[in-house]
């Protein structure tokens, strides 16, 4: 482990949390932070593997070929805790940013997640710990399920028979981030039969023996071929654009992702926080 301040090195070997066998069982479980109950992952088996720093690469990322990009931007909205203000000010942000970045007709923002793994473990309300589990968040039945659902709700429903996409936007509440990275699996390495569709239950506060909603997410298989990246020292004023789902079958559509313990983390550090917004992208082509 490193001393003092030091930013740790750049590519590293990262130990990550792959999907053991699919049995009839799997499935995850999220709880409030406030009810004290942990999440529950399907059992995982830990893998090392390669994680290059995508910084020197930053140019050459495309969002329709490795399924992610990194950007610079700055944002002055703070109070994260603040979910009502998040949604009126961050939200349009984010959303505006977005639409104009990947030429989309319309961008919606529907959810954030705000994660500490400190504010988890004293139960913040709003704050969840990093996800230590490679996963993506939709498969190719609950990704145009869900993006059909939020135009509906919207008002967007004549926008169905275009090309929609469901894209992330994370970015650390400040930095440089260096003991929790995000890290993400270039879409072109991973092959379908790493992907195994997992069962997802979500509780709310005021019922914990029934889950207020399901849905369905991509567990991932081991695969040596898999390729993996991160962002070195990521500051606040940076956010990682990656794809849960693409309706369109010919570019990326998934991205695996997880949180990886960084090996070479010094001895004083900053706490990893950070905000993740999802959305749900309607571009000008027909589907």
């Amino acid at each position: 482990m490193a001393d003092g301040n030091a930013s740790p090195s750049a590519d590293v070997v990262g130990s990550l949390a792959y999907l053991v066998a699919a049995g009839d069982d799997a499935c995850y479980r999220v709880y409030p932070p406030s009810s004290g109950r942990p999440a529950y992952s399907p059992a995982m088996h830990r893998f090392d593997m390669p994680i290059t720093d995508c910084r020197p690469l930053q140019r050459d990322l495309r969002l329709d070929r490795e399924g992610f990009e990194l950007h610079a931007h700055a944002s002055t909205f703070g109070d994260v805790l603040d979910a009502r203000r998040v949604e009126s000010d961050y939200y349009p942000e984010m959303g505006q940013w977005l639409r104009r970045l990947v030429g989309a007709e319309t961008v919606v923002v529907f959810d954030h997640n705000v994660r500490s793994a400190a504010g988890a473990a004293r139960g913040q309300v709003g704050v969840r710990a990093p996800v230590d589990a490679v996963h993506d968040d939709y498969t190719e039945a609950s990704g145009p399920r869900r993006a059909a659902e939020l135009l509906d709700a919207h008002g967007l429903g004549h926008l169905k028979d275009r090309r929609v996409a469901m894209i992330n936007i994370w970015r650390p509440l400040h930095g440089p981030v260096l003991d929790l990275p995000l890290t993400l699996c270039a879409a072109p390495s991973v092959a379908p039969q790493d992907l195994v569709a997992t069962p997802i239950h979500h509780y709310m506060e005021d019922r914990l023996d029934a889950p207020s909603h399901s849905g369905e997410i991509y567990s991932a298989r081991h695969n040596p071929a898999h390729r993996w990246y991160y962002v070195s020292a990521m500051r606040a004023d940076e956010v990682l654009v990656f794809k849960g789902y693409d309706s369109r079958t010919d570019v990326a559509r998934y991205v695996p992702h997880t949180a990886f313990a960084h090996p070479d983390c010094p001895a004083r550090f900053t706490p990893r926080e950070s905000i993740e917004v999802r959305t749900v992208v309607v571009y000008p082509e027909r589907a």
